[in-house]
This record gives C-alpha cells, sequence and structure tokens, in this order.
C-alpha cells in the first residue's frame, strides 16, 4: 500500500506477488496488486482479478476499501453497489456497511435504493440524520421524475408525512431537518404552511446562516402576495441596517403594490404580522429621508440610503409622478454622491445605473461639474493637470470612465479620440507611481486609462483606421508587462490576436488567466472558437482536452459533493448540486468541443478507410446515435467577462445573446451532421450481398445507407437555415460573442463541397448494389459529379490565394479570412478523401471480377466501364491539386519568414521609444503565429498528398 501511495505501481505489483506466493487467498494483497496493474495501463488485467475476489463477496474492510478505491479509478461505480449489497446481506446489522451502500448509490444516483438504504440504517441505528437520509432521497426522487404529477402526488406527500411523523413525536434535533421540512412544504406550493414552520418554534433552529428566517419569510410573502407584511418586514430590517439593497427593493416594490390595490390598515389591530406598514408614497419618501439623515450620524459612510433616493425617483418617474415629491435633482444628487464616494471604484458602477436619469442636453455639464472638483495640480502652464494622489487619481477614473459611458467619447471626431488616448496613456504612466509598491500580483491604479485608451482605438479601428489595432496591441502589452495579473489585459490581447488571425500567443495568455473548474465552460469559447480555426491543430487538441478533463471529471466530482452534503446535512445544496451538473451536461460548450473534438482527431490520425475504421471505433461514433440535447442545450459563455464602458445601444443586448445561441446551435448541428456522415462510411464498405439476395433490406447494409440520406437531407436542412440565419448581416459589438465560422464555410464553398461529397456516396453506393452490367446512367453521374467536384476543390483553393500578411504605406494588415478557408480547405479535403477510399473499396472486386473473366474468355482485352478512367481521372487531378496546395503553401512560408517588420512604423502616432519596443513584439508574434499556422497546414497537407499516391485501383 505505501508503494502504491508514493505512486511506485510496479514495485507494489512485485510486492503483491511476493505475498500472495506465501498466501494465495489473501484477498487484500489481489486488490492491491490490481490497483497497481491499473496505474499502470493494464485495466483488463485488474479487471479480471478485481472480479475474481468480489465474486467471493468478501466482507473484510481492507479488501472492500480497495476494491471500492479500484473501481473508482476504473470510474466503475455501480459494480462498488454490487459489492456492499452482497456484504449487507452477509454482515446484516453493519452500521458502517449500510452507510457505506447508502453513499455508493448516492453515486449512481439510485434514489430509490437510498430511500431503503435510509431507512434499513435507521432500523438499526435509529439516529435521526439516517432518517433524514431517507426523506431526502424522496425529494431527489420527485425532482428526478420525468412526470411532474407523480412528484407532487407521491414522492413529495410521502416525504412530507415522514417529517411530520418527527415533528409530532417532536423529536427534531438539528437544523438541517428544519431546513428539509421548509424545502417539502416549498416544493408542494405549501407557503402558508412553510411559513408557519419558520415563524414557529421550530424556525428558533434556523441559526446558521445571518437573516436566515428573515429570508425564508420575505419569500413566502412574496409568494402569497402579503404585501403588508413584505413591507414591514424588509422596513424593520432596513432600520437595522440601512445599507441592505436587497431589502429596499422589496420595502419599494411592497409600496408601489400597496399604493396600487389602494390598501388601507385595518382599525383595530395591527398593520400586520410583522408590525407598521408604509402604504403612500409620502411615506416613502420621508422613510428614505430619515435613512439620509441617520447615515449622516454613522461611524462609516454607507451608500445604501443616497442610492435609495435614486431609486425612488426613478421608480416615481417611470409612473409618471415625480414632481410632486420634492426629491431633488437627480443631476445634484448624483454630484453630491460623487463628492462623498468618488474615490471609491464603486463609485462607477453605481451611479452606472442611473445615468439615463439625466438628459442628454446635460451630459457634458455634469462631467465638467464632476471635474471641477478634483484636486488636479499642473507642473507648468498648458500641460495636463495630474492627480497628486490615488484618492484624486480614483475621482478622475471614475470621470472617464462615465464620459465614455454617456458616450462623449463616441462622438469625437478621429484627431481629437487620439488626442484623448495620449492624454489617457499620458495618465496611465503617472499613475505607476502610486505602485510602485504593488506586487506582481495586484493590479496597478491606474490600469483602466490603459484599457480605456484601448477602447478609444478599437472604435477607430472600427471606423477603417488600421493602424489602431496594432497600436492596441502595443498598448496592451505595455499595461501587461507593468500588472502581469491584470485579467482584462489578457482577455482583450486574446480577442484582438484571435480577430487579426494570430493564435500563437494566445494559448500562452489564456493559460496564464489559470481558468479554474467552471470557467472552462464559461470562458473556454474564447480559446476553442479559434485554435482550429486558424490551422494550429496542436493547440485546438490541447484545449479540447482542457475542456472535455472538465466536464467528464464533473460528473465524478458532483457525486463526491453529493455524498458530503449528506454527511453534514446540507440538504438544500444538493438539488443545486444536481442542477449545476444537469447544467454542465447540456452545455452548448460541451457539446461544441465534443464534435469539434473527434473531428479533429479523424483528421490528424486517419488518413485512409481502415485507419478512418478504426478511428471512429475507438470513439465509438455511430451515425445513428446523436447525443446531443438540443432541446436542452444552455448558453453558458460569459459574454460580459470583457469590461466595457459603452453606452447601452452600443453595448450587447439580450437580442445578440439570443442570436449568437442561435447561430451557434446552427453551426453545431452542421457540424455534428458532418460527423455523422463521416462515421457512416465504413459501415458501407464491404458488406455487400449479390442483389438478388432479399436478406439486406431487413437490417443489413441497406439501413446504413438509408441512414446516410437520412442524414444528408438533414444536412441540407442545416445548411438552408444556416444561409437563412446569415441573410440577417447580424453585427455583434466588437466585444460582444464571436460569430461562427458558418459564413466562411459557405462563401468559400466548401459546403457545396463537402455536401455533394456525401450525395456521391449514395451514387456509389447504388453502383455497388446494381453492378456495373446496366449502370450507364449511374457511371456517367458519378463521372459528372467527379468533373464538379474538382472544379469546386480548384475554386474553393483560388479562395485561399493571396498574401497572409501584407505590408501597405507602412501598415501591416492581415488576412485571417485566407487562413480560416486553408483550413476548410484541408478539411474537404481529407473528406474527399475518405470518399475516394470508399469508392476505391467498391471498384477494386470489380476490377479483379473483370480481369478473371478476360483470363477465362482468353480475350486480350476486356473493355473497361467508363466509372474507372472517371476515377483514375479524379484521383490524378486531386493528387495535382494538392500538390499545387502544398506549394502555394511553401511560397507562403518564405515570404513569412522574409518579411521584414523593423521597418513598419505607425505614422499618426509619436511613439515613445517604450511603445516601439512593444509594437516590434506585437508585430513579431503576429508574423510567427502564421508561420507557424502555414506550418501545420502544409504538414497535414502532405500527409493527404501521400494518401492520394496510394489511391490508384
Amino acid at each position: 500500500a505505501d508503494y502504491l501511495d508514493n505512486g511506485n505501481n510496479k514495485m507494489a505489483i512485485q510486492q503483491a506477488d511476493k505475498l500472495l506466493k506465501k498466501h494465495k487467498d489473501l484477498h487484500c494483497a489481489k486488490v492491491l496488486k490490481a490497483i497497481g496493474l491499473q496505474r499502470t495501463g493494464k485495466q483488463d488485467e485488474a479487471y479480471a482479478l478485481a472480479q475474481e475476489v468480489a465474486a467471493l463477496e468478501p466482507t473484510d474492510d481492507n479488501s472492500l476499501q480497495a476494491l471500492t478505491i479500484l473501481y473508482r479509478e476504473m470510474h466503475r461505480p455501480e459494480l462498488v453497489t454490487k459489492l456492499y449489497e452482497a456484504a449487507v446481506k452477509k454482515v446484516p446489522n453493519s452500521e458502517e456497511y449500510h452507510s457505506h451502500l447508502f453513499m455508493a448509490y448516492a453515486r449512481v444516483g439510485e434514489y430509490k435504493k437510498m430511500q431503503q438504504a435510509g431507512m434499513a440504517l435507521y432500523k438499526i441505528v435509529p439516529k435521526n440524520p439516517y432518517y433524514f437520509w431517507s426523506v431526502m432521497s424522496l425529494i431527489m426522487q420527485s425532482i428526478s421524475a420525468q412526470d411532474e404529477n407523480l412528484s407532487k402526488t407521491m414522492f413529495l406527500p410521502l416525504a412530507e408525512r415522514m417529517v411530520e411523523k418527527m415533528v409530532k413525536e417532536d423529536k427534531i434535533e438539528a437544523e438541517a431537518e428544519v431546513e428539509l421540512y421548509y424545502m417539502i412544504l416549498e416544493r408542494l406550493e405549501k407557503y402558508k404552511e412553510a411559513l408557519d414552520v419558520v415563524r414557529g418554534k421550530l424556525g428558533e433552529k434556523l441559526t446558521s446562516e445571518l437573516q436566515s428566517r428573515e429570508n425564508k419569510c420575505m419569500a413566502m410573502y412574496k409568494k402569497l402576495c402579503r404585501w403588508p407584511e413584505c413591507n414591514a418586514l424588509s422596513r424593520r430590517l432596513l432600520l437595522k441596517n440601512s445599507d441592505d439593497w436587497q431589502f429596499y427593493i422589496t420595502y419599494f416594490d411592497s409600496v408601489f403594490q400597496l399604493i396600487d390595490e389602494s390598501w388601507t390598515p385595518p382599525a383595530e389591530e395591527e398593520h400586520s404580522l410583522e408590525g407598521e406598514v408604509h402604504y403612500s408614497i409620502e411615506q416613502a419618501v420621508k422613510f428614505v429621508e430619515e435613512r439620509i439623515t441617520e447615515e449622516s450620524k454613522s461611524s462609516r459612510p454607507l451608500r445604501g440610503p443616497y442610492l435609495a433616493k435614486l431609486e425612488l425617483i426613478r421608480r416615481l418617474r417611470y409612473r409618471g409622478c415625480n414632481d410632486e415629491y420634492k426629491l431633488g435633482d437627480p443631476e445634484e444628487l448624483m454630484f453630491q454622491y460623487f463628492k462623498k464616494f468618488g474615490d471609491k471604484p464603486c463609485c462607477f458602477t453605481d451611479l452606472k445605473v442611473f445615468v439615463d436619469l439625466l438628459p442628454s442636453s446635460q451630459y457634458t455639464k455634469f462631467i465638467s461639474q464632476l471635474l471641477e472638483i478634483i484636486p488636479l495640480s499642473a507642473a507648468a502652464e498648458g500641460e495636463i493637470a495630474l492627480p497628486a494622489d490615488i484618492k484624486a487619481l480614483q475621482q478622475h477614473l471614475c470621470v472617464v470612465q462615465l464620459s465614455r459611458l454617456l458616450g462623449i467619447y463616441h462622438a469625437m471626431e478621429k484627431q481629437q479620440k487620439l488626442t484623448v488616448v495620449q492624454e489617457l496613456m499620458l495618465r496611465y504612466r503617472h499613475g505607476l507611481e502610486f505602485g510602485k509598491s504593488c506586487l506582481k500580483t495586484e493590479l496597478q491604479f491606474s490600469d483602466y486609462y490603459c484599457l480605456l485608451a484601448v477602447h478609444l482605438l478599437l472604435d477607430l479601428w472600427l471606423e477603417g483606421e488600421e493602424t489602431a489595432v496594432w497600436q492596441c496591441l502595443t498598448l496592451l502589452e505595455e499595461g501587461l508587462s507593468h500588472s502581469p495579473s491584470n485579467a482584462q489585459f489578457k482577455l482583450l490581447l486574446i480577442r484582438i490576436y484571435c480577430r487579426l488571425g494570430a493564435f500563437e500567443p494566445v494559448a500562452e495568455l489564456y493559460s496564464s488567466l489559470d481558468a479554474k473548474h467552471i470557467q472552462h465552460d464559461t470562458i473556454g469559447y474564447l480559446l476553442t472558437r479559434y485554435a482550429e480555426a486558424l490551422g494550429h491543430y496542436a493547440a485546438a487538441s490541447q484545449s479540447c482536452n482542457f475542456a472535455l478533463r472538465f466536464f467528464h471529471s464533473n460528473q465524478k466530482d458532483t457525486s463526491e459533493y453529493i455524498i458530503q452534503a449528506y454527511k453534514y446535512g446540507a440538504f438544500e445544496k444538493i438539488p443545486e448540486f444536481i442542477a449545476f451538473r444537469n447544467r454542465l451536461n447540456s452545455s452548448l460548450h460541451f457539446a461544441q468541443v465534443r464534435t469539434e473534438r473527434m473531428l479533429l482527431d479523424l483528421l490528424l490520425e486517419a488518413n485512409i478507410s481502415t485507419s478512418l475504421e478504426e478511428s471512429i471505433k475507438s470513439m465509438s461514433l455511430r451515425p445513428e446515435e446523436d447525443d446531443i440535447p438540443w432541446k436542452d442545450l444552455r448558453d453558458n459563455r460569459d459574454l460580459t467577462v470583457l469590461f466595457s464602458w459603452d453606452p447601452k445601444d452600443r453595448d450587447i443586448s439580450e437580442e445578440h445573446r439570443k442570436l449568437s445561441l442561435e447561430e451557434e446551435t446552427l453551426w453545431l448541428r452542421i457540424r455534428s451532421l458532418t460527423l455523422r456522415l463521416v462515421s457512416g462510411l465504413p459501415t458501407l464498405t464491404h458488406t455487400i450481398q449479390p442483389k438478388n439476395s432479399e436478406k439486406t433490406t431487413e437490417n443489413g447494409v441497406s439501413s446504413k445507407i438509408d441512414t446516410i440520406r437520412s442524414l444528408l437531407q438533414q444536412l441540407e436542412v442545416a445548411v438552408d437555415s444556416g444561409k437563412k440565419f446569415l441573410e440577417q448581416k447580424i453585427q455583434y459589438p466588437v466585444l460582444g460573442p464571436p460569430p461562427t465560422r458558418m459564413a466562411g464555410f459557405f462563401s468559400n464553398g466548401s459546403c457545396q463541397c463537402q455536401t455533394s461529397l456525401f450525395y456521391l456516396v449514395s451514387d456509389i453506393y447504388e453502383l455497388d448494389t446494381n453492378g456495373l452490367e446496366d449502370s450507364a446512367e449511374i457511371q456517367e453521374r458519378i463521372g459528372n459529379s467527379f468533373k464538379s467536384l474538382v472544379e469546386r476543390l480548384t475554386e474553393l483553393f483560388n479562395k485561399c490565394k493571396g498574401d497572409l500578411i501584407e505590408v501597405r504605406d507602412g501598415t501591416l494588415k492581415t488576412h485571417p479570412n485566407l487562413l480560416e478557408n486553408l483550413v476548410f480547405f484541408v478539411e474537404t479535403i481529407s473528406i474527399a478523401l475518405w470518399v475516394s477510399s470508399y469508392c476505391d473499396s467498391v471498384l477494386r472486386p470489380f476490377k479483379s471480377n473483370l480481369q478473371k473473366k478476360k483470363k477465362k474468355k482468353k480475350e486480350s482485352s476486356v473493355a473497361m466501364p467508363p466509372v474507372f478512367t472517371h476515377f483514375l481521372d479524379y484521383v490524378a487531378e486531386l493528387q495535382t491539386l494538392t500538390s499545387n496546395v502544398i506549394d502555394h503553401i511553401k511560397g507562403l512560408e518564405i515570404i513569412l519568414t522574409a518579411l521584414k517588420l523593423e521597418e513598419l512604423s505607425l505614422k499618426d502616432t509619436l511613439l515613445l521609444q517604450e511603445e516601439k519596443k512593444f509594437t516590434k513584439t506585437v508585430q513579431g508574434k503576429v508574423q510567427s503565429s502564421y508561420h507557424h499556422s502555414v506550418q501545420e497546414i502544409g504538414e497535414l497537407l502532405k500527409k493527404r498528398l501521400d494518401t492520394i499516391k496510394k489511391l490508384k485501383i
């Protein structure tokens, strides 16, 4: 066991063998040896050895624990349940084995058996936790039940009765048990009963979370639309803590609900269960004013009351009755707020919510007013006034962010924008002085100046200013050198490099972000969208693996979290874990990565049909199976991960999100169908029986061709939907969701090529079943398909021609679309080869039959059917075309190597020495990345060329 713990598996196997020589029936030694075998990659031997021991149904703790570890490493948790089922039969009164059995069921989600195991445990050892394990398992059955009705009429009422029994017998001990009772009542929509539990004696046990009882009461009052109680409770909580924003929202919601219902308090008794109720605007105004007066006496400044006043003004405006209640001018209130909190980074995000209260004619005046009160000082006449300390810097930064949000920068002319960029960078470099003592992991105080300058330059780039994008990269790289942990710099660099078609620097930037856990799903798209598209196949493989490793381990990890939640009685967390697991299993990104990863593997590994067949087998791909949950696909991408200070009309909208999800889903459908069609190719070969045999139609190959024909129809539908979608010509914001590869796929002709290749498969199959005799028509059709395919592939190649990077008037311009077209060319030529390989396997037997006939008849020549000549011509043309592309790529490599980047100057801007250094670095990175892409594409095409040379019937 020590050897195993230290990772010395070979020694562990040797030691186990020594022990087994002396005691050949020592179960535990066998299992430890099996663990060693499993870890050295001998899975089959390990499994055989483990089953040998498991068949003897061991009951000693060591063997059971060791087998559990082994099964877990094999990812076979269902075997652990069998193990403990047997152990419990032999040792029926063991508390330990019963609880292990319960946890084993929890790992595989066998909720009914968990319920039974929990009750069995409770009978042996009547402890409350075991009883409630059983109750929770009923709730789990209700959550997982397909039939909502069953859940509400059977599982939940039974769980409720079980808890009520304990309540009547006064056996409720722990807070977790009350939580569970509340959860059942809430799910049964018995809100009044749930409220009584929380407010009653049982509710006194709810102590672990701050305001746990109040929050639960509030939730129930809202469900029951008991607005007087909502109001009174939120008012009471605000008197305790006037900085708790969620209670202001509830307070305002309830006041206006009561006004709309014309509620009046009862004459005699209390206003409500929770005390005094406010039911008029006058009371609300007075209440907020009182909170502000109270705040002025507070030892630390509180933001809540001031923001509450703005929130109230906004709501009154919305109702069209603001002017009657003299709450003040929003502009003046925001000015006062800035005076008080302007030096806090949160000041901007607080005010951002309320800027729409300002009339647009007042924007410039408002900004000037804020600037006037910031203590800035200029060293000399005519120079820019700079802040003297961090406080003034934060205030100034807040104003700059507000200027961007109010669209003041957007309205400027090009020259003005460039002047602002220079000023922002001056302020950025000056601000670095305040952060000299910062650690590497801390951000510089003035980083936002640099980010804002980059945003302005991006505006210029979108308006057609080519040099601006290079300056963006230059400034970001400079910023990153001073603030190496700034994730915003890295994310923005990633997006811009990808837009320019350079993936190489991105891989390093992404790994330095150190994305953890769920982030592989939320921001992983930044990597997986571009790696393969830009010809970095190795990096694409790696980034898919990263993501897949996370998604696969999620299954195992979630089971562990659930088990911990049972152990510690955190029952309310269990449904959250289950929902989390479902959210990841139906993640759009997960489905995309699975599909692209398999296509990529086929592209890199499968050269000829035999290896295609092996690859498809090893991935257990079947054309008739679709494992993507189309109905439940969830878009978990974080599209706002990049900071943006854009006004609402330029920012990412809900509409953009919806469209992006639609586009991603359409593209995924096309990719998934392509993968399934390719995986169907090996199923068609070598299983043809003579055409007079009737057997094939029942379940053999002809159903396989039906599968392919049906997939092809689905592909046509998906392609049509894709084209319709693209007709809308949607433009996402520059930092919004990246568009998919679909537009390129259609416009460069890859789509038509790939679809006609799959139609060709159907024709060749027909030729195969009908034989050569009466098939002149099919042969001609196939011949024409070959011709048009070569034309289409040549056309696709023409769309790859041109310089990837060109120097124009001292400026660099990249052409990422040419790179994307080349990548599509490689993929399409690969599919063409797999189809040709199938074609070859059909024509070969025909040819040998013809030669046999020739020998029999002793004729000097048997007429060769035209399909052979068509095929040979086609293969020869494929070979020539691929050779031409490889030559083209060699040419690109030479040009890229020879590009001298030193002379490039960014004319419009007076670059500092510092900036020149970074400009050179940036251009070098882009050049190197393109070189790398071209090399990888070239290598892959050479492999394809070797395959084509083997294709001679």
